[in-house]
């Protein structure tokens, strides 16, 4: 599933994001390496291609079809039947928070008994499975058109690994009816989670006004045309090549769509021959036609159009996550589960060339060789696969190549995931950054950090714990430390830095206001990598309107349809003097492509918020409150669509409205801190600062780690007359984000109130060092200065 196997933590994660930055945080991008075309190159005959199927392909690729017939893809779903059904339907019994599920054969069906929507026990039949090892999970059928994935599975692994077993995917909670994540939620709804990469040629056919679908595929599984797109017009060529007595290959594009991938002859390749390695790694255009086939399953991320455009680029299709906290640590390491496109596209093989099919066979899914012989293709094993290399006892499990350089990660409970950025051990970033290390997790548990990283030094020289790459600067980003703004600009500056890692930087310098990076972000606007380009257009807003017209006009005509799109996100709403005709004519259009962005997850309620949004920004109200009304029917529980509600309220002088709004949204989510933010805000604006004062601390209290929150809660508490309560709080807030500046300018203003002029310097100078071009920081302190000079002076 794409985005359903998402923890509690992310979920609300994405909620946090939502309220921030009122649009749908985390769908970012990518690109291939610089000097290769972004777009896959599609030949005319195949731009009317139908699909066919596997028999009308595997006709003539007899090896390739029977490769595939014993790969995951084949079984990546099925219809319920004897023969695919893999768990124990003899009623068998399963317990889970409160809950006795039972699972019994009835007829030829396979029964489910468990609790429904309302909680209650209820029947269902299980009408297809869904995915084969290590877990087969099971699909019953709603109302709607809906398929919902049952939040228990079947472990298919042997019984002496601990398999043959039902299992809750959410073992450590207690998920029942009233949780976002029961399996009868729409976050556990397949047609819109994970559909699209279990069946070919998918179409979701959801239908805004009912709330239904009608979902369709060509083929149930992952299928050849899932890769190489719709077959027809190959067919036909392949006929008239045969009739004409031709074979092999033509330069015709041999109609098809994908035309970059292509078999790879691993029968030329020696280990470790340097010649081998640098044909793949000059075989640009077959890494990109790769990735671009691979990505839109191996990758978090979300659609940007309802129906894909079939053989185009990944980003006219798909909006993948960037390297965003929560999913990622740190120095890139995975977290959470994001699948390995956002991984192996930070590594190094993946900037020397390497691609998906140089390690694993694309039909069969196995990997090309076995143990350290796969990674010896291209690494000489005299040099790496050597106890002076890896130091291990050769040929034990130490010294594979991968327990180092590709950590595992469980997920889905029996799952584990190889992490395919393919790093070098750093503990010495355990260390300083809190990211975990091969050391010692899971090798070396009963040794310490500083243990492993002395090892290190030992081994290899102080230089391999020289310099932090980016790691140091998303890590003062996130955390908004005082050096996190140069840290940040270096990282996006440096070409040497994936892609992906250097767009990464580009958001998180947009946490930082007022945008002081700009020639960061000219560089992002200007980069040749379509994933850093799309992250510099997400931060356009944060600049003054006219330097984010002169700076974001140019993306308009992009060649990349995600960064056209976030373009006119940014500039929706132009006053008609900063734009010629022309240029208005384009982000109209770009604008459409928005709008369709948007629409292309109609289903989710934060698609309508984020519209709601970009109404409002074009002054369409009517709209904006409409788009609100469709998130809430989408979703009657939405904080952040409750929260937008009240605050268009209030720009349309409806803070009553408003008021009512935010109550409701206290009630349904009491854990929520924005509601109580947004109600104390309004509280003020109400002239009732005596009821604000608890609705601002009481979201401080619960999102302390949020610096706006207690930045507000200290102004008023400062109105209140009680300013050294004010300073406690803001400081203890300096203490998480110590970049704030906001929060330094108050702690100073407020310390001078108190009389306390060289506490208030000291802060002014720390405001400085974090804003030297900050006029206003700069004339705060020489006037503080000159007061304490007069202080002397009086004395």
């Amino acid at each position: 599933m794409q985005r359903a196997r998402r923890g509690r933590t992310a979920l609300v994660a994405v909620i946090a994001g939502i309220l921030a930055l009122g649009v749908v945080a985390g769908w970012f991008l990518m690109r291939a390496p610089a000097g290769t075309p972004e777009r896959v190159n599609r030949h005319a005959p195949a731009a009317a291609a139908a699909y066919v199927g596997e028999p009308a392909c595997t006709t003539c690729h007899e090896l390739q079809g029977r490769e595939w017939r014993q790969s995951d893809h084949a079984a990546a779903m099925a219809v319920a039947s004897d023969t695919t059904v893999l768990g124990d339907f003899d009623n068998a019994v399963f317990r889970y928070a409160g809950v006795t599920s039972t699972f019994s054969r009835r007829g030829g069906r396979f029964l489910i008994r468990t609790d429904g929507p309302d909680g209650q026990l209820h029947d269902y039949e299980v009408k297809y499975v869904f995915g084969v090892d290590p877990l087969q999970q099971y699909l019953i059928e709603f109302p709607g058109g809906r398929l919902q994935c049952l939040g228990i599975a079947w472990d298919t692994r042997p019984e002496d690994e601990g398999g043959r077993r039902w299992f809750h995917l959410y073992p450590n909670d207690r998920i029942t009816h009233t949780d976002p994540l029961h399996w009868t939620g729409p976050n556990q709804n397949w047609n819109d989670m994970c559909a699209d990469c279990h069946s070919t040629s998918l179409r979701r056919n959801y239908d805004l006004a009912t709330n239904t679908y009608e979902t369709t595929w060509t083929e149930i599984n992952v299928s050849c045309e899932a890769c190489h797109g719709p077959g027809s017009a190959h067919v036909r060529w392949a006929e008239a090549r045969k009739q004409r007595g031709l074979t092999g290959r033509d330069d015709t594009g041999m109609g098809l769509v994908a035309r970059g991938l292509r078999a790879i002859d691993y029968g030329g390749f020696g280990v470790g021959d340097a010649t081998s390695l640098a044909a793949r790694v000059s075989d640009r255009e077959r890494q990109t036609a790769e990735i671009q086939a691979c990505a839109p399953c191996h990758a978090r991320r979300g659609p940007i159009r309802v129906v894909p455009d079939a053989g185009a680029a990944f980003l006219d299709n798909y909006r993948p996550a960037l390297l965003d906290d929560g999913l990622y640590y740190a120095d890139g390491q995975m977290r959470e589960e994001v699948y390995e496109y956002g991984s192996f596209t930070q590594s190094k093989m993946y900037m020397a060339g390497v691609t998906c099919s140089d390690c694993h066979n694309a039909h069969s899914l196995r990997q090309r060789a076995t143990g350290n012989n796969v990674c010896s293709h291209c690494h000489l094993p005299l040099t790496y696969d050597a106890p002076a290399h890896h130091h291990h006892k050769q040929g034990t499990e130490a010294a594979l190549c991968a327990n180092c350089h590709m950590m595992k990660t469980t997920y889905m409970v029996v799952d584990p995931r190889r992490d395919h950025s393919m790093r070098v051990p750093r503990p010495d970033y355990t260390v300083r950054f809190g990211v975990p290390n091969a050391c010692t997790r899971p090798c070396h548990e009963d040794r310490s950090v500083a243990w492993a990283a002395d090892a290190v030094v030992k081994w290899y020289g102080p230089a391999r714990t020289g310099g932090a790459d980016y790691v140091e600067a998303l890590d003062a980003g996130r955390r908004g430390l005082a050096g996190a703004e140069p840290l940040l600009q270096s990282a996006v500056l440096n070409t040497q830095y994936p892609p992906i890692a250097r767009a990464t930087a580009l958001t998180l310098l947009r946490e930082l206001v007022p945008f002081a990076s700009v020639e960061a972000l000219q560089a992002g606007l200007r980069d040749p990598a379509a994933i850093v380009r799309s992250a510099a257009a997400r931060v356009l807003d944060a600049l003054p309107e006219p330097d984010r017209v002169r700076f974001g006009r140019p993306l308009l005509t992009d060649q990349v349809r995600l960064v056209r799109a976030w373009a006119a996100a940014a500039l929706a709403g132009t006053p008609a003097g900063l734009m010629t005709a022309a240029d208005a004519s384009r982000l109209a259009a770009a604008i459409a492509e928005y709008e369709a962005l948007e629409r292309a997850i109609a289903e989710r309620p934060e698609a309508h918020l984020n519209l709601s949004g970009h109404y409002a920004r074009l002054g369409l109200l009517a709209e904006a409150e409409s788009a609100l009304a469709t998130a809430l029917r989408l979703d009657p529980g939405s904080v952040p669509a409750r929260i937008n509600l009240a605050d268009l309220y209030r720009a349309a002088g409806r803070d009553p409205e408003g008021e009512r709004v935010l109550r409701a949204a206290i009630e349904l989510a009491p854990e929520a801190a924005e509601p109580y933010h947004a109600l104390g805000l309004l509280e003020v604006r109400l002239g009732r600062p005596a009821e604000a004062l608890p609705m601002l601390r009481k979201a401080h209290e619960l999102r302390p780690q949020n610096s706006r929150f207690g930045y507000v809660y200290a102004v008023a508490l400062d109105s209140q007359g009680r300013t050294p309560e004010a300073v406690d709080v803001l400081q203890a807030v300096h203490e998480v984000r110590p970049a704030d500046a906001d929060v330094l300018s108050a702690l100073a203003s407020f310390e001078r109130k108190r009389g306390r002029v060289a506490e208030a310097i000291a802060w002014a100078e720390a405001l400085v060092r974090l804003r030297p071009a900050d006029s206003a920081a700069q004339s705060l302190l020489s006037g503080l200065r000159r007061e304490a000079a007069a202080r002397r002076h009086v004395r």
